[in-house]
């Protein structure tokens, strides 16, 4: 636990160490040396951090002296809202370079349900073709089909076919979801290395990725040190049946998952990204390209142990000399490229950590909100039973879908019974009904002021979305029971999960920092403006930012 500071003592606390942070990094009057760029770049990279919220980035922004350092000299945006309520991976990579809203793309979240299709598994995945007889929600055949908009990357094809489009991640979600339908290729990680689209062969660059992944696998590694500025982070806390807190991510031979859970894992995905880059000769022609890099293990470790932990503090040290490399590679390349930097939700902490750290009212979702045992409460109140589930939903939240075995006039009487009992509960925030949302207009204003009907809406969809949607409140984390591997989540309305940091650098770009709000979906018109790619009116929810933090105007050029 941090101590509290004055704020007087606050102030000049901070000033010191932005004071200490500058001298490692360097000045925006050294950035400001190079000449402005006036041509578009020959390379985009778009790089999301899995689980980075507004609030991870402010509290580690002075620690910071790598590339997380170098892009705080470009255009920033401290406050950026997935203004959406469904706050998954899927949703939110769905807006990064789409510049639309789970309303328009169609992925309201990483699950939902559709009860009608034949198949056993009623799960949907956000990322699979469930036409395909051999795909199910946990084994999905991997595709980008439920998008429902093009990507930046297929824009710029159209544009120009010479274009490449090329993504990578550990979650295949976040492959599709950012390169979307024409991937020239695509990587992911799964059970121990990187795959790619079926019928596709593996690349050259991922063959020897794998390669050198199999024989660290092989050998283990030791844990990472803890950088002397975590030491405060360095202390165990119980979650249920897991010790958290003090995890240095030692490997032991043949655990593919201790490499995944790891600052590893973005190493991995950032070296497969540079020999792509190699090998495809990418930002090199004439077309302009687009890299888009997702790092994951921000996320799976802070499931595995939450955010303010040592085990965090670890890797945010990590993925901040990582991106610094990274950038330091293209450097080296003589590459023309611009950057973006953003993530596709934040997250909460383990309940059990936050009430040593002054947030006592945190707690885990109570075991009545999950769907067999809210369809028991509705069977008493109704009379109404199914053979099979009456009620799907992925856990205590979001989207719950009616069986379609009942008549209609039975749905309705099911979601009208659920409704008042989910409203009553001291956990539940709001509950909607489908009608209520889809008869909603789509919200418009500043994402911070927007109401929690606002933010569902701005996830529903009425072919996907569920009978009801329901938001937690503040502070409930929706996992009843922890388990190894599975402490934290995130997933909720409030700002904690919406807002997030958006970074744009380029060589020579004038540098802003404009703290008032703004969308992730305003990165894809951005960057369409910098690309001076023609994209009809009303293409995005987002906007065009101007990032030149001069009297020129990026939004302008053509």
């Amino acid at each position: 636990m941090r101590p509290f500071l004055a704020p007087a003592v606050l102030a000049l606390s901070l000033a010191l160490a932005g004071c200490a942070a500058t001298s490692a990094r360097p000045s925006r009057q050294a950035a400001a040396v190079a000449p402005a760029p006036t041509a578009p770049p020959k390379l985009v990279v778009a790089i999301a951090i899995d689980q980075f919220s507004a609030d991870s980035f402010a509290q580690f922004r002075q620690r910071y002296t790598g590339g997380l350092a170098r892009l705080q000299q470009g255009a920033v945006f401290p406050s950026a809202f997935q203004s959406h309520a469904a706050t998954e991976t899927c949703p939110g990579h769905s807006t990064l370079l789409t510049g639309a809203r789970p309303s328009r793309t169609g992925i309201i979240a990483n699950m939902w349900f559709a009860p009608e299709i034949a198949r056993a598994d009623k799960r949907i995945y956000c990322a699979e073709d469930e036409s395909d007889p051999a795909s199910t929600s946990r084994e999905p055949v991997v595709s980008a089909v439920h998008l429902k908009v093009p990507t930046l990357g297929e824009r710029m094809k159209a544009a120009n076919p010479a274009s490449r489009n090329v993504a990578v991640s550990a979650k295949d979600r976040a492959v599709m979801m950012m390169g979307g339908h024409q991937i020239d290729e695509g990587y992911w990680w799964k059970n121990g290395a990187f795959v790619t689209l079926a019928g596709r062969p593996l690349a050259p660059a991922a063959v020897a990725e794998n390669a050198a992944i199999a024989s660290r696998l092989k050998a283990g590694e030791p844990g990472y040190a803890l950088p002397a500025w975590c030491t405060g982070f360095d202390h165990a806390v119980q979650a249920g049946p897991v010790s958290i807190g003090t995890g240095r991510f030692a490997m032991e031979p043949n655990k593919p998952d201790q490499f995944r859970v790891s600052p590893r894992m973005d190493a991995a995905t950032v070296d497969l990204a540079v020999r792509l880059v190699d090998a495809l000769q990418l930002g090199k022609q004439q077309a302009p390209d687009l890299l888009s890099v997702s790092l994951s293990a921000n996320d799976y470790i802070g499931h595995a142990v939450g955010s303010e932990g040592a085990e965090m503090c670890i890797q945010m040290a990590a993925l901040d000399r990582l991106l610094g490399e990274f950038l330091g590679k293209l450097d080296a390349r003589g590459l023309d490229y611009i950057v973006v930097l953003s993530a596709d939700h934040g997250g909460l902490d383990t309940p059990e950590r936050l009430a040593q750290q002054a947030l006592p009212r945190a707690t885990r979702a109570d075991a009545a909100l999950l769907p067999a045992a809210l369809a028991k409460a509705v069977t008493a109140k109704t009379g109404i039973a199914t053979t099979g589930p009456l009620l799907f939903a992925d856990g205590p939240f979001g989207d719950y879908y009616v069986a379609r075995s009942l008549p209609s006039a039975d749905r309705a009487r099911v979601v009208a019974a659920l409704v008042p009992l989910l409203r009553a509960h001291p956990q539940v925030a709001a509950a909607f009904t489908a009608d209520e949302l889809a008869s909603a207009p789509l919200p418009v204003g500043s994402p911070q002021d927007w109401t929690l009907k606002e933010r569902a809406r701005a996830s529903f969809d009425p072919q996907r979305s569920g009978d009801v949607v329901v938001l937690l409140d503040r502070a409930v984390v929706p996992i009843p029971s922890p388990a190894p591997g599975y402490t934290a989540t995130h997933g909720s309305a409030w700002d904690y999960d919406r807002r997030v940091p958006l970074l744009f650098w380029r060589k020579g770009l004038p540098a802003l920092e404009q703290p008032a709000p703004v969308e992730t979906v305003d990165i894809a018109p951005t960057l369409a403006a910098v690309l001076g790619l023609g994209v009809p009116e009303g293409a995005f929810d987002g906007r065009c930012l101007d990032i030149d933090g001069s009297a020129a105007n990026s939004c302008a050029r053509k």
